[in-house]
């Protein structure tokens, strides 16, 4: 768990806070085509629409990290449900191992103008990372990279909560 811009991490993939129409507008979305540039928009437009829950992956573009998943959470304009928050994050781990990623980055999917709240979102999300790690993956890393303090506190505290003292 760290705070900081998940446009600068260099894992092998990172994940966007996505709409099921892959379309690239403010919060995480935004910074990623800002700084990606405009071929992860393309890419994007030749996966979507997607079904809600669903996740996408693209080429990172001019990113640090190669690849971008697309973790569809809600509708454009819409708010991120847990079922939905639990399917995208599933399929964004799936989609890692499909490519036998190393390292992934993660932000708080749903917490910005979707509105899903905090605390259920790093317990949603973890338990999801926690549920893949046991079936087996290439992962070796999994990092959440968080917009402030308290969100990443937010997430320390609930994967203590999961996986007991010195997790992190």
């Amino acid at each position: 768990m760290v705070e900081g811009d998940l446009t600068e991490e260099t894992t092998d993939a990172i994940v966007n806070a996505a709409n099921n129409d892959l379309i690239l507008g403010g919060g995480v979305a935004g910074a990623i085509a800002g700084r990606g540039g405009a071929e992860i928009q393309r890419e994007c437009s030749a996966h979507g629409p997607i079904a809600v829950g669903d996740a996408a992956i693209t080429h990172g573009g001019r990113l640090p990290a190669a690849w971008v998943i697309h973790a569809a959470s809600m509708r454009l304009g819409g708010r991120t449900t847990a079922d939905n928050l639990r399917g995208s994050t599933r399929r964004s781990l799936e989609l890692a191992a499909e490519k036998s990623l190393r390292s992934i980055a993660f932000p708080a999917i749903g917490t910005g103008i979707a509105s899903f709240p905090l605390a259920d979102c790093a317990r949603l999300m973890l338990e999801e990372v926690v549920s893949h790690v046991q079936t087996g993956t290439s992962l070796q890393l999994v990092r959440f990279v968080l917009f402030s303090d308290e969100a990443e506190a937010t997430f320390r505290r609930e994967a203590e909560r999961q996986l007991g003292q010195g997790s992190g």
